[in-house]
């Protein structure tokens, strides 16, 4: 398998800034179906079907400040046909808020990236705006998007091709997204990691290299961030182990290089979360015993333990505050991208306290599938 090494071209030296995640775009194989899990499951509604290219469809779903651009493909022989035949139900593009999309396009360029699409205008639910796009990772794509443009848009007109979900289900209370994460191949985190900063600006923020692992696998990871902090992107690759690590089941199930996992903020992850299983989510289980040496470890959370210990939610503490997070399990039949739920209590690490627990949850997982 061989994998793409970014440029080294030095680039400019001040990148324009990123104003947070516009939207994620998954590329599916069938863009009604999935959308309505994201709808049924995780609780967000519907608000326009586009139609930008005669090859395929987007459903635009939107929960709190976050934004998801679901599209699947039309023709068998169209480029996201072949995208979901390589990676399965994917994210295709991270999209930036930005001042002048042109403007950092061009940077970006300018520092070693590739340019996917050059600026253009593209009209959608919000209306018209400017946007532009270069390639990162495998076949991932950073997206720069402008505002929306005054105009007699009428957004309120716009369509939406997707049936309404049956009423009585709880909230989910999603707000933001907290984070992206991506995988690539062991030996170019380096070249990834100098990549981001030339090209978006991101600087490293903390490194984790032997603390995450077990006894059989492991990994090392950069934590990314933008200057604002509204941008957070931590990418990892597999570290020597005596079995096959997450990094390197995710590589060979995706095809390559890939979003691993979405984190979603929430303001209340114990009602996020039975809210969520009642809907039909499935997390991972914790091991058992964590939650008695957590509660030793962090203290009292302000939250019930045993509501806690129910959910299979993880508490860590840093010099900020406190955490909870969860995991699901993959969202597909791939063990490839899944998704992390995180309420943040002045915290703002990623639970390395509970590293341990994760990768004894995800190892017994592998070993489910035949993959350790």
């Amino acid at each position: 398998m061989t994998f793409h090494v970014p440029s080294t071209s030095p680039g400019p030296t001040v990148a324009p800034p990123l104003h947070g995640i516009d939207h994620l775009e998954l590329w599916v194989g069938n863009a009604r179906q999935a959308a309505h899990f994201w709808m049924t499951a995780l609780g967000f509604d519907a608000v326009a079907t586009l139609h930008p290219h005669p090859d395929r469809v987007s459903h635009v779903l939107t929960q709190g400040d976050i934004r998801l651009v679901i599209t699947g493909a039309r023709l068998a022989d169209s480029e996201v046909a072949a995208h979901v035949r390589r990676h399965g139900h994917a994210v295709r593009t991270v999209a930036f808020r930005v001042a002048d999309a042109t403007r950092s396009h061009d940077h970006a360029v300018a520092g070693g990236a590739r340019s996917v699409q050059a600026p253009h205008l593209v009209v959608d639910d919000r209306g018209p705006h400017m946007a532009a796009s270069v390639a990162a990772f495998g076949d991932v794509v950073h997206a720069f998007i402008e505002e929306a443009e005054p105009s007699s848009h009428d957004v309120a007109a716009t369509t939406c091709d997707l049936p309404t979900v049956a009423p009585g289900l709880p909230a989910v209370g999603l707000v933001a997204i907290d984070h992206v994460v991506g995988n690539v191949p062991a030996g170019t985190l380096g070249e990834w990691v100098d990549h981001h900063v030339r090209t978006l600006g991101l600087q490293p923020l903390s490194s984790f290299g032997e603390d995450v692992s077990t006894d059989r696998t492991a990994l090392r990871s950069t934590v990314l961030r933008d200057a604002s902090g509204t941008v957070t992107l931590p990418l990892n690759e597999p570290a020597a182990g005596t079995h096959r690590s997450q990094i390197e089941e995710f590589l060979e199930a995706n095809g390559g290089p890939g979003v691993q996992h979405v984190a979603i903020r929430t303001d209340d992850i114990v009602a996020s979360v039975a809210a969520m299983r009642r809907r039909g989510v499935r997390f991972l289980d914790v091991p058992r015993g964590y939650h008695v040496e957590a509660r030793q470890r962090v203290g009292e959370v302000g939250a019930s333990w045993d509501r806690l210990e129910e959910h299979d939610i993880l508490v860590d503490r840093d010099e900020q505050g406190h955490l909870l997070q969860v995991f699901t399990e993959p969202l597909q039949d791939r063990p490839t991208l899944f998704l992390e739920f995180i309420q943040r209590e002045g915290a703002t690490g990623f639970g390395a306290g509970n590293f341990g627990a994760l990768f004894a949850a995800i190892e017994r997982e592998q070993a489910a599938r035949g993959n350790l």
